[in-house]
């Protein structure tokens, strides 16, 4: 039995994580800000920690009482964002929690001596050229659109500074594009809804890569990142990156929705901005081999095809369910 400290418990992959890893026989300490949603993972029997991820004493703290082996970071703040067209705007506590946050969180993971840090990062930032599907060698997008800057400076330093820490072994997580129950793309979340009123357009030639990983098997991948595999980044990703001309008008049907609207990329760009525009034209995918070799994991869904089908809604059978 392993003691594992997750921040951010009460997120979109925490919310499975954590029954994950105690179906797996950890001992987890859940840590989140809300004393409400504590007390919820307490009365399931796990123990809790509230503390804001921002807060360096709180933090510190938390992580003293709880003594952890390892100490996984799955800290965001992704529930109020609605509109990316100023994607920087949106994701500014996001990306506090993966400069500051992890700042904190990995300065009290080595002053209690645990021997393993995992945190979340993202896969869909490779830079845009190329072939179109990237391994974890390839570099990050070095020149994104304006108001994407400081979002992808923040995933930068997020990783330099996780796997750039001595006497800790660093392990970084970059999840394709989450989907299923408690996400945006699920049967019932925000996305879903968009492309049932025909208001998530094909941009361009959509042409643009899009990798996705189920968000049990994202869980799983990190259960198994924190069990085994060497220090390092792993792409969190299927098996099948596809453009968004393939994708979307497939996730319609899943949906029982008319196919997507096509919309110019002048257009797009005027309507969404250049952020969206570049994603739907010229996003690469992510290539998963790395992290099923060196982690031993294997996927629920290995297709967003199957997944968009049948694991978009909540499944009592599901781990972690």
């Amino acid at each position: 039995m392993t003691r594992v400290f997750v921040a951010g418990a009460t997120g979109a992959v925490g919310k499975r994580l954590v029954p994950q890893l105690v179906e797996s026989g950890h001992e987890v300490i859940a840590m989140t800000r809300s004393e409400a949603k504590a007390e919820t993972l307490r009365k399931r029997g796990v123990e809790t920690a509230v503390a804001d991820g921002l807060d360096r004493e709180a933090v510190i703290d938390a992580v003293a009482a709880a003594m952890p082996e390892i100490v996984v970071h799955e800290m965001t703040a992704l529930a109020g964002v609605t509109n990316i067209r100023n994607f920087d705007r949106q994701f500014a506590l996001t990306n506090r929690l993966r400069t500051e946050g992890t700042d904190h969180l990995l300065a009290a993971a080595k002053a209690v001596g645990a021997r393993r840090f995992v945190a979340q990062s993202f896969g869909n930032w490779y830079e845009r050229s190329g072939r179109w599907t990237k391994t974890e060698e390839d570099p990050m997008e070095p020149d994104p659109p304006a108001h994407q800057r400081r979002s992808l400076a923040a995933i930068r330093r997020l990783e330099e500074t996780v796997l750039g820490a001595d006497g800790i072994e660093g392990v970084v997580l970059r999840y394709a594009a989450l989907y299923g129950p408690g996400t945006d793309l699920s049967l019932d979340g925000k996305l879903a809804a968009m492309v049932r009123k025909r208001r998530f357009p094909v941009i361009g030639d959509g042409a643009g890569v899009w990798s996705f990983i189920h968000i049990d098997d994202a869980a799983a991948a990190t259960v198994a990142a924190l069990e085994r595999g060497a220090a390092g980044i792993y792409n969190i990703a299927d098996d099948d990156p596809a453009p968004v001309s393939e994708w979307l008008p497939d996730l319609a049907r899943a949906l029982g929705a008319k196919p997507p609207r096509h919309m110019p990329l002048w257009l797009g760009r005027l309507v969404a901005g250049e952020v969206v525009a570049s994603m739907f034209t010229e996003n690469r995918g992510a290539a998963n081999g790395k992290a099923k070799r060196g982690l031993g994991w294997t996927l629920l869904y290995p297709t967003w095809r199957e997944g968009f089908r049948t694991g978009l809604a909540d499944r009592s059978s599901a781990p972690g369910a």
